[in-house]
C-alpha cells in the first residue's frame, strides 16, 4: 500500500508539475508523512524532487536564465543549509506536549509541530487568488532566495516564494520552468548533506530501510514527467489546487497534534 500511494502520487504530482508550476515537494510530503517521521519524510521529499528538478533541468536547461539562477539560487545556499540544520536540531528533542485519545498517547515533536504548520499555512495560502496571482519585483531576488531556501531546508517548502519572485522576471514559459528546476536543485543539492550529516542514528537507519520506498518515489516522478503533457490536459488545474490543499491542511494538522508522522 505504502509503495501504491507514494509512486501514483509522486507520478501525478510530478507530470503536472512540469508544466503547472505547481510544487512537486507541496504534494508529495504529505504522502510521504503517512509512513515517516516528519523530518524523514522532509529528507525523502528532497531526494525525489532533487532527482526530479535535475531530470527538468537536463530537458530544458538550455532556456535557463543562468544571471536569474546566479542572484536567487547563490544566496539559497547558506538559507537552505541553516534550515535543514534546524530541522536537524528539533528532530532530536521530545515531544512538546502529550494527549490522549482512544487509549492512545500523541504528542508532536517541535519538528513535526513545525513542518505541520509551515503545511497548513501553505496549503491556507494557496487557496487564496491573491497568492496565486502574487509576485515581488525581480530586484529583490536574493532575498527570495534566502527565505525559499531557509523554508526549502526547514520545511520542503520552497516552491511557492521561488514562483512568486520568478512571475516578475519577464521570462517565457520554457525559461520560467528551466530555471525554477536549476534553483530547486541548488536548494536541494544544499539540503541533502546536511540532512544526512546531522540526523540521529535511528532516522538514518530508517532511511536506509525504506530506499526502496524512496527510489519508488524518484522512479515515478521521473515517468511523470516525461508524462506530464497528456496528463495535465485531463486535470483542472483548479480542482487539483482545492483537493491538495485540503489533503495537505488534514494532513499538517494531524502532524501538529502528532497523529502521523511523530
Amino acid at each position: 500500500m505504502d509503495y501504491l500511494v507514494i509512486g501514483a502520487t509522486a507520478f501525478v504530482a510530478s507530470g503536472l508539475t512540469l508544466f503547472s508550476g505547481f510544487g512537486l515537494g507541496t504534494v508529495l510530503l504529505p504522502a510521504f508523512a503517512l509512513f515517516f517521521p516528519a523530518p524523514l519524510a522532509v529528507a525523502a521529499t528532497g531526494a525525489v524532487h532533487l532527482v526530479n528538478s535535475l531530470f527538468k533541468a537536463a530537458l530544458l536547461g538550455a532556456d535557463a536564465d543562468w544571471r536569474m539562477v546566479a542572484r536567487f539560487g547563490l544566496p539559497a545556499v547558506p538559507a537552505a543549509i541553516a534550515g535543514a540544520w534546524l530541522l536537524a536540531g528539533l528532530e532530536a528533542t521530545r515531544p512538546l506536549f502529550t494527549w490522549t485519545a482512544f487509549g492512545r498517547d500523541f504528542g508532536p515533536a517541535p519538528a513535526g509541530l513545525a513542518i505541520g504548520l509551515f503545511m497548513i499555512v501553505f496549503a491556507a495560502l494557496e487557496l487564496q487568488p491573491w497568492f496565486q496571482k502574487l509576485a515581488v519585483p525581480a530586484k529583490y531576488a536574493p532575498l527570495g532566495g534566502i527565505a525559499s531556501g531557509f523554508l526549502g531546508g526547514l520545511a520542503g517548502q520552497q516552491g511557492a516564494l521561488r514562483s512568486m519572485f520568478l512571475l516578475k522576471s519577464g521570462m517565457l514559459p520554457a525559461q520560467f520552468v528551466a530555471t525554477g528546476a536549476l534553483i530547486a536543485a541548488i536548494i536541494d543539492l544544499s539540503r541533502m548533506p546536511t540532512y544526512a550529516a546531522r540526523f540521529s542514528s535511528d532516522i538514518i537507519g530508517e532511511a536506509r530501510d525504506e530506499i526502496g520506498l524512496i527510489a519508488t518515489g524518484v522512479a515515478c516522478a521521473l515517468a511523470g514527467a516525461l508524462g506530464g503533457a497528456r496528463l495535465v490536459r485531463k486535470v483542472t488545474i483548479g480542482s487539483l489546487r482545492a483537493i491538495v490543499a485540503a489533503m495537505m491542511i488534514l494532513i499538517g494538522a494531524a502532524i501538529a497534534a502528532g497523529v502521523i508522522g511523530g
